[in-house]
């Protein structure tokens, strides 16, 4: 017994009665001029349901008086939750003119529910009291009884089952009517889609820069430690500083894309800024032998950002897995083309061809751009080498 009491105790219960008996004002008002037309106010919600605002009006009122203190069904098309959204197609429009015509038809019950149920618990205590009951054109109790009193619960009970089950019922249906259509299904899911590509980047990001930081720290300050040369040791604090000053800001703009993801990406380093890169290697006692070749600042962003941290990764790696070596850095622009290749001797502890979250982020960053990334041993030394479209 309690469990079935139990929907009465919840807000949504009210709030959809609320909903219910809302188009009866409507309905009140036109039966005031003209109670011999009852069927004129379902044909005047036609024209007004081809209105596109009036779905998000009645989408906004549906999700807050509908499903109030109810998590809504999540899924990656968002199937199943109330759209918002204005009317695109004529299809959403006719879908909205189907639920204002649904919710002249519910209004029906609910108002019959809502105000005869009560009034006959009323009579029944009045008729159990000794009462007749003569002037209500619904029915009538001439001959007053105290066993009427037994009944006075049942019309309560009446409504609250029609309440709960008409709630539910409007819920659902609207749910079928006020969803989303399936252009904006496809765009919850592109959203959705770039959000999760976001966070992949950004875990790129963080990965490439904080793991570039540490891994150059971490070099610097054993280099500096069985060294015992105290101008070497200055050296390496002023590379560490410099290295941690960089990974700080790197770490800023990310947290700062975190806390508004609104806002664009911007003042991220790019290609032009690889003199950076190439210093912290050297700084680290690594001996690299650079050669620019093309105009690097007419590389477009998106290739100059990815191909900036394609090379950060490639030099963490040489400095992680083979240490203080001689390192080939080539950057080639080239009509259409960026090259970039990153040779090094190879070590006893380099990494596999298709092992390193490092290498795989080398090849995700390649292709999302639509170029390739091959990374593995040639001849004796560890290479990585990469080629990005510039169109």
């Amino acid at each position: 017994m309690i469990r079935l009491l139990r929907p009465l105790t919840r807000g949504t219960t009210y709030t959809r009665l609320l909903h219910l008996l809302l188009p009866a004002a409507l309905v009140s008002v036109w039966l005031f001029i003209d109670m011999s037309k009852p069927w004129v106010p379902a044909l005047l919600v036609v024209p007004v349901g081809l209105i596109p605002a009036v779905r998000r009006g009645e989408g906004l009122q549906a999700r807050f008086m509908l499903v109030p203190d109810g998590p809504e069904p999540s899924s990656s098309a968002a199937v199943g939750t109330i759209s918002t959204a204005p009317s695109a197609t004529w299809r959403d429009r006719g879908r909205t003119v189907v639920w204002l015509e649904a919710r002249l038809l519910f209004t029906v019950p609910a108002t019959f529910a809502a105000v005869w149920l009560p009034f006959l618990s009323v009579d029944l205590a009045r008729a159990a009291l000794g009462h007749t009951v003569l002037d209500n054109p619904v029915y009538r109790i001439d001959e007053p009884h105290w066993a009427y009193g037994l009944l006075v619960p049942l019309p309560l009970l009446a409504l609250a089952a029609v309440v709960v089950g008409l709630g539910g019922l409007v819920a659902a249906v609207a749910r079928g009517l006020l969803g989303p259509s399936p252009a904006e299904k496809l765009a919850a899911l592109e959203t959705r889609t770039e959000q999760l590509l976001e966070r992949t980047r950004i875990a790129r990001e963080l990965h490439d820069s904080i793991g570039h930081a540490l891994t150059v720290a971490v070099v610097q300050a054993g280099a500096a430690r069985t060294a015992g040369d105290p101008a070497f040791t200055d050296r390496a604090l002023a590379a560490i500083e410099e290295t941690g000053r960089a990974a700080l800001e790197d770490l800023e703009r990310v947290l700062g894309v975190l806390r508004e993801s609104e806002r664009p990406v911007s003042g991220r380093p790019t290609l032009v800024d690889a003199d950076r890169l190439l210093e912290s290697a050297r700084t680290s006692g690594a001996t690299v032998d650079a050669e620019v070749t093309g105009p690097l600042e007419t590389v477009p962003g998106p290739a100059s950002r990815e191909g900036y941290r394609i090379l950060q990764e490639a030099l963490t790696n040489v400095l992680r897995h083979a240490g203080a070596v001689p390192v080939e850095v080539r950057i080639a622009v080239a009509g259409d083309a960026l090259a970039l290749e990153v040779r090094n001797p190879l070590g006893a502890a380099a990494p596999g061809p298709g092992r390193g979250s490092g290498l795989r982020g080398i090849r995700e960053r390649a292709a999302l751009l639509g170029g390739h990334a091959d990374t593995g041993p040639d001849g004796g030394e560890w290479r990585v080498r990469v080629a990005l479209p510039l169109r």
